[in-house]
């Protein structure tokens, strides 16, 4: 099966490129970038080879898994609010994977769809164990112009061994939606979403969306960030997509970037 978008991905404007290998495909789509390139723009690996994860950890990419960029144009954007792409591509990409268990025969649609939650800041679970990440990456380029991609790793056909952490996949959720279709559905619903993000202008509508998936909310969490670590409930996320800690103290503590613990693991944090 090819690699294709979806029908009101490509009537918006976005395009495709798609490799057999390379090293990483957020820094093919920032070469495109520097090359003059605006997007949107997607580019694919059939193969990746030395993908990156958030805070400079590996992304292992396994035959069969989708290893997919966005370069997406941010010109006219507020500066502060283009973090908040990030949560753009979280709820796309739950929405995409769920998607992709649902439609499929044989795979159970609402197992499927109540199971798929979002970990604040980047990643989606399955029934607690990691399914997919995100990498968001932005670079100022010469002349001014900024320039913003968007990574994608889904586990659709293996998941990783020997992590510190659990890790599923869209096979062992029972589903047999392969790459090319996880990144149809997935295009279609990022164009869907940063419609309603509007260049930064309703981050609230995308926060509604991604509370609605919040892994944890309301529940104990403790979040490493830097040499501190933090413990409370899981409040809310703020306007600018900031983790909001409910302290033991009753005091509000906003975190803006951090590993995240729940439940016992919390404790154990």
């Amino acid at each position: 099966m090819s690699y294709r978008l979806s029908e009101a991905a490509r009537a918006a404007g976005h395009r495709l490129h798609v490799h057999e290998s390379l090293g990483s495909t957020n820094t093919e789509a920032m070469e495109r970038a520097r090359a003059g390139e605006t997007g949107p723009l997607w580019v694919v690996a059939r193969r990746q080879e030395a993908g990156r994860g958030r805070r400079g950890n590996t992304w292992t990419s396994l035959p069969g898994n989708l290893a997919a960029s966005l370069l997406w144009p941010v010109a006219g954007v507020e500066a502060d609010r283009v973090a908040t792409l990030g949560f753009v591509a979280g709820v796309s990409l739950a929405a995409a994977v769920a998607d992709a268990c649902g439609t499929v025969p044989g795979c159970d649609p609402g197992r499927g769809s109540r199971s798929i939650a979002l970990k604040w800041p980047n990643d989606v679970l399955a029934d607690g164990a990691k399914l997919a990440g995100i990498l968001l990456e932005a670079e100022v380029l010469p002349g001014g112009r900024r320039a913003v991609v968007i990574g994608f790793g889904v586990n659709v056909a293996a998941s990783p061994e020997g992590l510190a952490y659990p890790a599923t996949s869209l096979s062992a959720l029972g589903s047999g939606a392969g790459a090319e279709k996880v990144l149809e559905f997935l295009s279609g619903h990022v164009t869907e979403a940063a419609r309603l993000w509007d260049g930064g202008r309703n981050f609230a509508g995308i926060r509604a969306r991604w509370l609605a998936r919040a892994a944890g909310l309301g529940s104990r969490i403790a979040v490493r960030t830097g040499g501190e670590t933090l413990e409370g409930l899981f409040d809310t996320i703020d306007e600018g997509g900031r983790l909001v800690i409910l302290a033991p103290d009753g005091t509000r503590r906003t975190v803006t970037a951090g590993e995240v613990h729940f439940g016992t693991a919390a404790t154990a944090a």
